[in-house]
């Protein structure tokens, strides 16, 4: 059976950029879908003739963007039958405690800001999904959560990541939308440097399904507290390597 997903989950984040700062939205549009898993590693970028129009850019922006990222070392381009942008950045190595420690230390005091700002968003969100579970069809979490329950190690993150995406587009707002995958992005290499514990997954599963419920069963104040619950989780984890 194929993987459930957020139906428009790829066309919140590859939707045309703003005029102003086109280039700049589009290294960052592009970067958001390669760390948010939307497009995995050893994997292509759709084709400059069906990616420019989506992102309402010229194809020489595209090719300006995607050079960005290939000196910054996200993906290699291809050439042949074959060829293309190929996605090459992974998120994080789960290599030791050491390893989150450090990346811990290098995001310094704007750490504290991006957990504060991630636990007012997506509480919220949960929250909007919920007041909205009877105008929406929210059938595709229950899969997400089966995913993400379901997922190796190795692509736990990228699983999680597109359930917390998919609640957040039920609420029908693309701009809380692109202001979690930020944050998301912002925390993806630090949360992929931890140490995975298998009875943190199962706490997280747990979570995940909790939150799913109460969204379907049209609970707000109960799939806030749960998804502020959650995100609590996180920071206490970095919290408890902080020390």
């Amino acid at each position: 059976m194929a993987p459930a997903r957020a139906p428009e989950l790829d066309k919140l984040i590859f939707r045309p950029v703003a005029a102003r700062n086109t280039f700049e939205e589009t290294v960052e549009r592009l970067a958001h879908a390669i760390k948010l898993g939307l497009v995995p590693p050893g994997e292509r970028f759709p084709p400059e003739r069906l990616l420019a129009p989506r992102l309402g850019i010229s194809r020489v922006t595209l090719r300006e963007a995607l050079r960005a990222l290939e000196q910054a070392g996200y993906i290699e381009s291809r050439r042949g039958r074959n060829g293309g942008a190929y996605v090459t950045h992974r998120n994080g190595s789960s290599a030791s405690a050491r390893t989150a420690r450090r990346a811990i230390r290098e995001m310094g005091e704007g750490l504290f800001d991006r957990l504060q700002f991630r636990r007012a968003l997506e509480p919220a969100a949960a929250q909007l999904a919920a007041e909205r579970s009877g105008e929406v069809d929210t059938k595709h979490l229950t899969g997400l959560t089966e995913n993400a329950a379901a997922a190796v190690k190795a692509n736990y993150r990228a699983q999680d990541l597109r359930l917390h995406l998919a609640i957040a587009e039920l609420t029908g707002s693309p701009a809380l939308v692109d202001a979690i995958a930020h944050v998301q992005t912002q925390l993806s290499d630090l949360l992929g440097a931890f140490p995975i514990v298998e009875a943190s997954l199962k706490h997280s599963d747990q979570q995940h399904i909790a939150i799913v419920r109460a969204i379907q069963n049209g609970r707000p104040a109960r799939a806030r507290q749960l998804m502020e619950a959650h995100v609590d989780a996180t920071a206490n984890l970095i919290r408890g390597f902080l020390g």
